[in-house]
């Protein structure tokens, strides 16, 4: 009997003389775990991103504050007023990048809490609202430009002709669109070797994985999943953490693995963090959440 092309890339257990499907989501989660609330009494959550010791920063968005999980379980507000930023992302010098759409900007935070606004408009107009930022090995950052109005602008329409993904060169100077045929590009994550950028369409309902060209440039658009997402995070043996409604979990082929139940309407972002790298740590809507996890997360 010839298998299915599709069972036989999902592992198999041989029981007598029966063969049993094992639970890919089993390698990730340990079954029965569920997510914990660790912080609630938020507006909005977002923009989940660990730095080099595992903290857990994310942004309380319509409050205007970035806030930080410490490895010894406290909160604290680590900036407020902050640009009412949205998605974060750390460097690899320890700077927090941060996508602060008060004036549709980019800053970069040092560890002693110094602001760098960096140049963000393209062709001399202002962006339409950076979501989400992904920093690149080499220095640069992907970022997504979707146009979500916000209540603290005083514009109502969107400054750039489509909702697009850039790239901030590692000069942090030059700024080029990279990706302009998405219906509202949102989530974004690289792989550690620079070599693949996913992006979440959230418009269109789909996520796309392009290859990095040597000048930042992307190639090779291929369809990943059939799923949009707000943010997303990707663990070092290249599965893909979309969401949404929970956290969609699908591996580097596009697979889809399983999920994780949130007791909230809307997850927004996920990162990896804790000193192992093995906590999964999920922004939904007025709280925040983390999982154990028997994967390592890529950052």
């Amino acid at each position: 009997m010839k298998l299915n092309k599709f069972l036989i890339t999902i592992p198999l257990i041989f029981i007598g003389w029966a063969f049993v499907q094992k639970n890919a989501l089993d390698e990730i989660i340990k079954p029965g775990d569920k997510v914990e609330k660790l912080a609630d009494g938020f507006l909005f959550t977002e923009g989940p991103a660990a730095d080099a010791k595992g903290n857990v920063y994310f942004t309380d968005q319509p409050n205007d504050r970035i806030m930080v999980w410490s490895l010894t379980g406290k909160l604290s507000t680590f900036m407020q007023p902050c640009g009412h930023s949205n998605g974060l992302s750390f460097d690899k010098e320890g700077n927090l990048w941060a996508c602060a759409d008060q004036k549709n900007e980019l800053w970069c935070i040092s560890p002693q809490k110094k602001i760098t606004v960096i140049p963000s408009k393209y062709q001399n107009k202002p962006l339409n609202g950076p979501n989400d930022l992904w920093n690149t090995p080499e220095g640069g950052v992907y970022l997504t430009d979707p146009y979500y109005k916000r209540s603290w602008w005083d514009h109502d329409t969107m400054p750039q002709v489509c909702q697009a993904v850039y790239y901030l060169k590692p000069d942090h100077k030059t700024l080029i669109r990279v990706i302009d045929d998405l219906v509202q590009p949102n989530g974004i994550v690289g792989t550690p070797d620079s070599k693949s950028l996913f992006v979440a369409d959230i418009g269109g309902n789909k996520t796309w994985k392009y290859s990095i060209n040597i000048d930042g440039s992307l190639g090779n658009k291929k369809l990943f999943c059939e799923m949009g997402s707000d943010g997303m995070t990707i663990d070092v043996m290249g599965n893909i953490y979309l969401t949404g409604t929970g956290v969609s979990i699908f591996d580097k082929y596009g697979i889809f693995i399983g999920s994780i139940q949130v007791p909230e309407n809307w997850t927004a972002n996920v990162c990896f963090g804790g000193n192992d790298m093995k906590s999964l740590f999920i922004t939904a809507s007025k709280s925040i959440y983390r999982i154990r996890t028997l994967i390592k997360g890529a950052y």
